[in-house]
């Protein structure tokens, strides 16, 4: 088979080296890359140095190898364009249809899906031209993924920054596969709230109630809705994995906590997927000190109080109309029959109903389930990557949406 083709646009800014990575896990997993820089971005990394990582000729200008006419069959023959880093420049002229280099006829030729990961300082991303420019790239079917927050050039800190390479790979890796499938964007213009991983409960300054999720379903379940165009809101409890590129997270601990979040984030969603373990109980009081050991004495009981049930809350009060909302069911037992009660007693549109345990579920990066739905419906996911399970329940929520 033909690998498939890419083609690398990087534009004028500080982090045009970590293109490098992101080309060297391109080119490693089997695609066939072509580096198209801006005249800018050669004053960060070379020419050779893109040549050399790709196996491929680099140049910026249209007049190069003019019998091949590149500025347009570079378009026309590629699989998926990604531009990372995205300029501020870079987004107005693709926005406005300009074409004074190589990359920007590119971005005009191109009939594939095209990927953009902004990189420019806080007040240049937040500042309305910027914003009016995503908006319409976005409403033309492209993906714009939305920057990290972090350390920019100097001393600044703030929204801007470019996402980690391996971040945006599993987002082109996904949205090529959409693209050979002919898939469209479904979520583009939508807005999505995931959460994920377990909340904690503090007994206290050193102990907590917790369980055993990792937030790997919850991570699969943004990186799959970027890749679909949507907006993300990530509510990630207590997870240590990197943050999915595009994604705006929001941490939290406990399940008050969680509460909160998805209740301000779920204000102007159109779908929200609880995919986090939320602890259904907290202990009734917090010891400002360590719990001792007393010898001869047994430890006091310890009361536990219901949290917030967010999941039926947000069910009952939709923040708006058409709102879809997806629960998730960890059992261990009787999980059909019990899933099915927990959908019928939540309210929810979908219920993702999977069986649980020690070795079971959490921390794998496979997972076997069956989604239910308030309708009837059930649709049964056999044992996969936590990926294909996100992409069901998003072609289940795109459904309703509409």
């Amino acid at each position: 088979m033909d690998k498939p083709k890419v083609v690398l646009g990087v534009s004028g800014g500080i982090a045009a080296y970590k293109a490098c990575e992101l080309l060297r896990r391109l080119t490693e997993s089997g695609h066939e890359v072509r580096v198209v820089p801006t005249d800018s971005a050669l004053h960060f990394v070379g020419a050779a140095t893109w040549s050399a990582l790709s196996g491929n000729p680099v140049t910026t200008e249209v007049w190069d190898s003019v019998h091949e006419v590149p500025h347009v069959r570079i378009g026309q023959s590629a699989d998926l364009v990604v531009v990372a880093p995205a300029t501020a420049d870079l987004l107005a002229k693709a926005a406005h249809g300009l074409a004074d280099d190589l990359l920007t006829n590119t971005l005009l030729t191109a009939r594939c899906p095209v990927v953009f990961a902004p990189a420019m300082h806080t007040e240049m991303w937040e500042h309305p031209a910027t914003q009016e420019n995503v908006a319409t790239l976005r409403r033309r079917g492209a993906v714009v993924i939305e920057p990290a927050v972090g350390r920019l050039t100097g001393v600044d800190t703030g929204k801007g920054r470019l996402p980690e390479p391996g971040e945006i790979f599993e987002v082109c890796r996904r949205v090529l596969a959409r693209g050979i499938e002919e898939r469209p964007l479904d979520l583009a213009g939508r807005h999505v709230v995931v959460s994920a991983g377990g909340t904690r409960e503090p007994l206290d300054p050193v102990r907590f109630l917790g369980n055993r999720s990792t937030g790997k379903q919850g991570y699969a379940l943004a990186r799959a809705a970027v890749a679909r165009g949507a907006r993300v809101t990530l509510v990630s409890a207590n997870s240590e994995l990197p943050d999915p590129a595009g994604a705006d997270v929001v941490r939290v601990g406990t399940a008050v906590q969680l509460r909160e979040a998805v209740v301000k984030a779920a204000a102007d969603a159109d779908a929200v997927v609880m995919a986090a373990a939320v602890a259904d109980f907290r202990p009734a009081t917090y010891a400002e000190g360590k719990i001792k050991k007393r010898d001869g004495h047994e430890p006091d009981p310890i009361v536990l109080v219901r949290n917030p049930d967010v999941l039926a809350e947000i069910s009952a009060d939709r923040a708006r109309p058409g709102q879809v909302i997806v629960g998730f069911a960890a059992e261990t037992d009787d999980v059909l029959a019990n899933g099915r009660a927990k959908l019928a007693r939540k309210g929810c549109d979908l219920l993702v109903v999977n069986e649980v345990g020690e070795h079971k579920t959490f921390g794998s990066e496979a997972n076997e389930a069956v989604v239910l739905a308030a309708d009837g419906t059930e649709t049964p996911v056999p044992y996969g990557p936590k990926e294909a399970l996100a992409d069901t329940v998003w072609d289940l929520v795109a459904d309703r949406l509409g």
